[in-house]
């Protein structure tokens, strides 16, 4: 529907969160919008607090949910679902501030060539205080998504709104639970990620206290695994858009070998090799051909992967 906004909230286990973050979007002055909450696989109240929401706004808010498959997985739920020309995308802990859909729309709108509009995101720590000076990079005219995300994603899920044309050409969120907002981004970056940047205050990014996915052991198997995944598909990416040679994909090159060198300290010697191989692949020729690089594998194949990756660790510790 021409001129409609999409509000994606993925939610699990935070219905009073939940609450706010919905309240946010409705206070937009701008209309028309839609809010599609995706429970995912909640095992308290929640579901039954997104389903009173939906029933005091039925004209504006639809609840669904689905067994526990992850953020990513509940937002492509939503996208599915979803029957706007923009999308945003809303985590249950975050909020919107007054005034972001009908800024970033009238961006867009001003801007053809844009797939994204962006603006500024301020950060509430854990104790309550908000600090009111741009997060990250979001106060920022930066003009397209690559090559500066493959260094870091430097925005939140609630900053960008994204034309549903883009959304579509990217295709389906994956099922990682970690980095795979990272992972997307980069994706609709290898499309050409276009920005246009509004220079007001749009989202609130929130920490807390309560559960989340991207925290947990440093060196957690299944956590590694993600990490593994996540940049493998991000390198994959970054080639697409052609960034081999840039200053961004040198500094993702050692991102590569640095978490090669973890995957292989949490017991993971496949991922710690592919890795490995990518980050080669990634450096520019000299580092390609460099010590560094080569009597690492020759010491990996002589050790292992595990051993050699518990052994740089300790290096690196030891260094430090």
């Amino acid at each position: 529907m021409r001129g409609l906004v999409s509000t994606i909230i993925p939610v699990r286990n935070r219905p009073a969160q939940l609450r706010e973050a919905v309240a946010s979007a409705l206070a937009q002055d701008y209309r028309p919008i839609e809010i599609l909450i995706v429970d995912d696989g909640s095992t308290d109240e929640t579901y039954a607090v997104a389903q009173a929401l939906a029933a005091a706004h039925p004209e504006i808010i639809r609840a669904v949910t689905q067994a526990n498959a992850g953020p990513g997985m509940a937002r492509e739920h939503g996208r599915q679902l979803a029957q706007g020309e923009f999308i945003q995308y809303l985590d249950s802990d975050d909020v919107l501030l007054p005034g972001k859909f009908a800024a970033q729309v009238s961006a867009l709108r001003a801007h053809p060539e844009a797939d994204v509009a962006y603006g500024i995101t301020y950060f509430r720590g854990s104790d309550g205080i908000l600090v009111e000076k741009p997060h990250k990079d979001t106060g920022e005219s930066i003009p397209t998504m690559f090559p500066a995300f493959l260094v870091s994603r430097w925005w939140e899920t609630a900053t960008p709104l994204y034309r549903r044309s883009v959304c579509d050409q990217a295709g389906p969120w994956t099922e990682l639970s970690l980095e795979e907002d990272w992972e997307y981004d980069c994706r609709i970056a290898s499309l050409g990620g276009k920005l246009a940047w509004c220079p007001i205050p749009v989202s609130e990014h929130r920490d807390h206290g309560g559960g989340r996915l991207s925290r947990g052991p440093s060196l957690g198997k299944r956590r590694m695994r993600q990490r593994a995944r996540s940049h493998a598909l991000i390198y994959g990416h970054a080639v697409r858009a052609g960034l081999q040679g840039t200053p961004e994909m040198q500094h993702f090159a050692r991102a590569l070998f640095l978490l090669s060198r973890q995957c292989g300290a949490a017991g993971l010697p496949a991922e710690s090799r592919r890795l490995f191989e990518l980050s080669r692949q990634a450096a520019d020729a000299p580092r390609n051909r460099g010590m560094d690089y080569g009597l690492y594998k020759i010491a990996a194949s002589v050790l292992g992967w595990k051993a050699m990756g518990r052994l740089s660790g300790w290096l690196d510790g030891w260094r430090k």
